[in-house]
C-alpha cells in the first residue's frame, strides 16, 4: 500500500496495491500490521456501511471524547467526495479541510484521525460506502458542524438544489458557533 500525505498532518490517503487480470482484480483493503506501521497505531472495533444515491450529503459529523473516533473510509460502489475538517482548537490547520474523491475505480481510502469532523457527498447514482472506526458509536457523544459553513468554503461538487440532507444535518452550527470542539494540545488517543 502507498500512504499519501495531505496538507493536514494525520489525514492520509491510502492507495492499495491492486492486482488485476482477465478475471477482475484483487486488493488487500486492510492489514493491521501495514496500517499500524505506516499510518498510526489504532485498533478498529466497528465496521459500518451505508448506501446512498446521487446528491446525498452526510456530515459533517464527529464524536466527542471519550467516544472520539478515527475512521478509515472507502467506497466499494460508485464515487463520493470525502471531506475531513480539522476541528482541534489551537491546531495550525484549524478550520482547514482535506477533500478527496473516493471511488470504486480508484480504490483510494482516507484515514481521518480523532479531532476531525467528517462528511461525504455522493457523486454517482448509487454508492456503497464503508468505514472502520476505532471506537464504538455512542449517540450521546454525537457532534456536528454545518456542511455549508461559509468560513470553511467546501465545494461539495453537487449543485445546492440537488443536495439531499437529513433534518439534523440541515441544522448543524457553523464551526465558530459550535458549542464543543477538540483541543489540539489534548492527547486524543
Amino acid at each position: 500500500m502507498k500512504v499519501i500525505k495531505t496538507d493536514i498532518e494525520g489525514v492520509v490517503i491510502i492507495e492499495p496495491d491492486v492486482f488485476g487480470d482477465s478475471r477482475g482484480y484483487f486488493l488487500e483493503s486492510y492489514s493491521e500490521k501495514e496500517f499500524n506501521s505506516n499510518v498510526r497505531q489504532v485498533r478498529f472495533v466497528q465496521d459500518n456501511e451505508s448506501r446512498s444515491h446521487y446528491g446525498v450529503l452526510r456530515g459533517l459529523h464527529f464524536q466527542k471524547p471519550p467516544y472520539a473516533q478515527s475512521k478509515l473510509v472507502r467506497v466499494v460502489k460508485g464515487a463520493v467526495l470525502d471531506v475531513a475538517v480539522d476541528i482541534r482548537k489551537g491546531s495550525p490547520t484549524f478550520g482547514k479541510y482535506v477533500a478527496v474523491e473516493l471511488s470504486e475505480d480508484n480504490h483510494l481510502q482516507c484515514f481521518i484521525p480523532r479531532g476531525f469532523a467528517h462528511g461525504f457527498a455522493v457523486l454517482t447514482d448509487d454508492v456503497v460506502f464503508q468505514y472502520k472506526c476505532d471506537n464504538f458509536y455512542a449517540p450521546q457523544s454525537e457532534g456536528a458542524i454545518a456542511w455549508d459553513d461559509p468560513d470553511l468554503g467546501i465545494d461539495w461538487k453537487i449543485p445546492q438544489d440537488r443536495l439531499i440532507l437529513s433534518e439534523k444535518d440541515k441544522a448543524n452550527p457553523r464551526l465558530k458557533d459550535a458549542g464543543w470542539l477538540f483541543d489540539y494540545n489534548e492527547n486524543l488517543y
